[in-house]
C-alpha cells in the first residue's frame, strides 16, 4: 500500500519526510554511509524485501540523494553513491542516533560508538548556532514567521 504524501505542505520537515520518512529509508542511508553500495549488500544487511529496497532506492535516486552507477554490463549491475544532498543527510542520522543513544539504549549502552578521526575521541553530536557557537535547544529558538 502506497502511503499518502505530505510534500505539498509549506513545511521543510514535511517535504523532507516525503523522501526519507518511510522507516527503511534512514537505515538504507545508514548502510550506504557505512560503505555498502550494492543492492545485494544492502538487502543482506537489512533483511529487506527486494521490491521494497528497489522502491526505496528509486525514491532516493529520483529525489537526488543517490546516484545510480553501473559497474557491470552483463548482466547490468549498479551501485548507489551519495550525492551532496545525500551526504548532507549524515547530520540527520547523527542526531537520530544521539537521541536513540540517550533515550533508548539498553543497559550495556549504545550499540555503536563513533570516533572523530581528527582527534581520536568518541563523538557526542551537539547542535550549535552557526553564528555564536552556543548549543541549541527548543527553548532557545524562535521563528519570526511561525504562527502563534
Amino acid at each position: 500500500m502506497k502511503r499518502s504524501t505530505v510534500g505539498h505542505m509549506h513545511c521543510s520537515i514535511a517535504r523532507s519526510l516525503d523522501i526519507v520518512g518511510e522507516w527503511w529509508t534512514p537505515l538504507i542511508l545508514r548502510d550506504i554511509f557505512r560503505g555498502m553500495r550494492r543492492f545485494e549488500e544492502l538487502q543482506t544487511s537489512l533483511g529487506i524485501g527486494r521490491s521494497v529496497l528497489s522502491d526505496r532506492l528509486s525514491t532516493l535516486v529520483d529525489a537526488g540523494m543517490l546516484e545510480k552507477r553501473q559497474y557491470r554490463d552483463h548482466p547490468a549491475r549498479y551501485e548507489y553513491r551519495l550525492t551532496d544532498m545525500g551526504r548532507d543527510f549524515y547530520q540527520v542520522l547523527l542526531a537520530l542516533k544521539q537521541w536513540g543513544d540517550t533515550w533508548l539504549a539498553e543497559e550495556e549502552g549504545p550499540p555503536v560508538t563513533l570516533i572523530h578521526a581528527t582527534c581520536g575521541h568518541e563523538v557526542t553530536p551537539v547542535l550549535t548556532c552557526s553564528h555564536c557557537g552556543e548549543p541549541i535547544a527548543a527553548q532557545t529558538i524562535r521563528s519570526p514567521n511561525a504562527p502563534n
